[in-house]
C-alpha cells in the first residue's frame, strides 16, 4: 500500500468522524491496521499535514486538526460548484451515444446492493460524465476536492442511495433535454445533500461537543 492509499484511508476516517479533532494518530497503530510499514504512514501524514488534516504537536506527535461544520460545508460547496459547471457543459454537448452509455452505467448502479460496488460504480459514472467535457484541468480540481469525501459512509447509507438514484434520473433528464441550468442545479443539490448528511452524522457522534 502506497503512501497515497494510506492518506486516503486516514482522510476517510477523519471526515467520517472515526478519528476526531484532537485525536492522536499513532504511526505503529495505523501501520498495523493497514498492514504496512511505518514509512508509508509517515509519508501519508506529511501529505495530510500539508492539507491541514493533521497537525504535528511537540512531544505528542500527529493529531487530527480542527474540523468545523463550516469546513465541511465549504468543501462540499466547492465540489458542487465545480461539478455543477462540468455537468452544465455536458448538457450542452452530450451526444446520443454518450447519453446511452451513461444510462447503461446508471442501470448497473441501480442494480447494485453492495456498498463497495456502489462506491466504485458511482465514481465511474461521475468520471464518465466529467470526461465528456474534455475539461482536463477542471476535472482534476474536482478530483482533488472529492478526496475529502468519505465515499464508503455514503454508499452504506440507504437514504443517500435513494437520493442518489433520484439525482441521477434528474441529471440524465437534464442531459437529454440539453438543459445546462437544470444539470448544474441537480449536481449542486447532490453535493449539498452530501454535506447535510455528513454534518448530521458528525453532530450525532458529538465530535463538536
Amino acid at each position: 500500500m502506497l503512501a497515497e492509499e494510506v492518506a486516503t484511508a486516514l482522510r476517510a476516517r477523519i471526515m467520517s468522524g472515526e478519528l476526531r479533532p484532537g485525536d492522536r494518530i499513532r504511526l505503529e497503530e495505523v501501520a498495523s491496521q493497514l498492514g504496512v510499514s511505518i514509512t508509508p504512514v509517515r509519508e501519508a501524514l506529511l501529505h495530510l499535514r500539508g492539507e491541514d488534516m493533521v497537525e504535528l504537536e511537540p512531544r505528542k506527535g500527529y493529531v487530527v486538526a480542527p474540523l468545523s461544520r463550516q469546513d465541511i460545508r465549504d468543501v462540499f460547496q466547492l465540489q458542487g460548484d465545480i461539478a455543477g459547471e462540468l455537468a452544465a457543459r455536458v448538457a450542452a454537448r452530450v451526444t446520443d451515444g454518450q447519453l446511452a452509455q451513461l444510462r447503461l452505467m446508471d442501470r448497473a448502479l441501480a442494480r447494485s446492493r453492495k456498498a463497495g460496488e456502489i462506491e466504485t460504480l458511482e465514481f465511474d459514472f461521475h468520471r464518465a460524465v466529467n470526461r465528456i467535457t474534455e475539461a482536463r484541468k477542471l476535472s482534476w480540481f474536482l478530483h482533488t476536492a472529492t478526496r475529502y469525501t468519505p465515499a464508503r459512509f455514503y454508499s452504506a447509507d440507504p437514504g443517500w442511495r435513494a437520493g442518489m438514484r433520484e439525482d441521477h434520473e434528474a441529471l440524465l433528464a437534464a442531459f437529454a433535454a440539453h438543459d445546462p441550468g437544470a444539470a448544474r442545479t441537480v449536481m449542486r443539490r447532490h453535493f449539498v445533500d452530501g454535506a447535510d448528511r455528513l454534518v448530521k452524522h458528525l453532530d450525532e457522534l458529538g465530535i463538536w461537543s
